[in-house]
């Protein structure tokens, strides 16, 4: 993924937020709505989010140092994981809270007109803000679908503004019904509803956000296209008799760790080993350009009575795993 299709996004959804929040504390000060307040809220939510991702984008940039190694590319990853915390905390659980409090103590609204004039403004900003992060993860989702390119992407930027300008819009949708419905019934615990409905929806989003979040801290493996471009690589190189196994692990969203058993040809010496070994990673970086760290060792294929794994990228990894070093005591 390019940032700056990332970033784009994230500015457009920063400026709308910032402006929406202001708009639904001013609509909440003058009507007293509990999902008013409830969406000013999530909005504020939002626009500490959309700063915490610019900031993972810069921080993730910095050099490798002696004691990270591998650079800081998951910086994107933590500060997305901490999004989903936010959106948990200051939106979801704040809108429950209030949803529960004015169903307890229905008030009336005042003003309801300024109310709903406030939300549709809302409703137009999210949706330019929705509209900018579609057009550029379009850019790069390819023929998966939506759901999938959320599920899939190891870049966590545009999934993460995808989510958060869906649920924003679905929010106001809540807002408007439950502001409209006390306004008709004059019974304000429609409005309260409207909160708890936003609060729920909000708290499903940050759940789900957690979790992808996590399996991209905690360390995931090349999309399968990408592994069968680099498995490709390695096969179409001359001195590379087997690939034995495979293991990729993304360091950030344009950083991946290769590491590969291969089996060369046995008559080379050393020095014409290291020059195979230098043109497989040369082959691997042309085919992959993320590709920035690649281990590759030469090794001996044992025949197995195992069979081997479906995975192309990984076959014969049971029947090589007696090869690796035993742990260092």
């Amino acid at each position: 993924m390019s940032a700056g299709g990332g970033t784009r996004a994230i500015l457009a959804a920063l400026g709308a937020n910032a402006g929406i929040a202001v708009a639904k504390f001013v609509g909440f000060a003058i009507t007293g709505s509990a999902s008013m307040l409830a969406e000013a809220v999530h909005s504020v939510a939002d626009t500490s989010n959309q700063g915490l991702l610019l900031l993972g984008q810069k921080t993730s940039r910095r050099k490798a140092t002696e004691e990270h190694p591998f650079g800081f590319g998951r910086d994107r990853y933590f500060y997305s994981f901490i999004v989903a915390l936010m959106l948990f905390s200051l939106g979801a659980a704040f809108a429950i809270y209030e949803g529960v409090h004015k169903l307890q103590e229905p008030e009336p609204l005042t003003a309801p007109i300024v109310a709903v004039i406030i939300l549709l403004v809302a409703i137009v900003l999210e949706a330019y803000s929705f509209r900018t992060a579609m057009v550029e993860s379009a850019k790069i989702k390819g023929s998966v679908s939506w759901w999938g390119f959320i599920r899939q992407s190891r870049s966590p930027e545009l999934p993460v503004v995808l989510l958060e300008d869906s649920g924003a819009l679905v929010g106001l949708t809540f807002a408007l019904v439950g502001v409209i419905l006390a306004k008709v019934t004059d019974n304000g615990r429609w409005d309260a509803l409207g909160s708890l409905a936003i609060g729920i929806l909000l708290c499903t989003i940050a759940l789900f956000l957690a979790r992808e979040m996590k399996g991209l801290l905690i360390g995931e493996a090349a999309e399968p296209e990408i592994e069968r471009r680099i498995v490709a690589a390695i096969n179409g190189s001359e001195d590379v008799h087997k690939l034995i196994h495979l293991r990729t692990q993304h360091l950030g969203p344009d950083e991946l760790l290769v590491g590969a058993k291969l089996e060369f040809d046995g008559d080379l010496t050393v020095r014409e080993l290291s020059r195979a070994i230098d043109a497989t990673e040369a082959n691997i970086r042309s085919e992959v350009p993320i590709a920035t760290i690649i281990y590759l060792e030469p090794d001996i294929r044992r025949e197995s009575a195992d069979e081997p794994s479906d995975h192309p990228a990984r076959e014969a990894a049971q029947a090589t795993d007696d090869l690796d070093p035993p742990p260092l005591s």
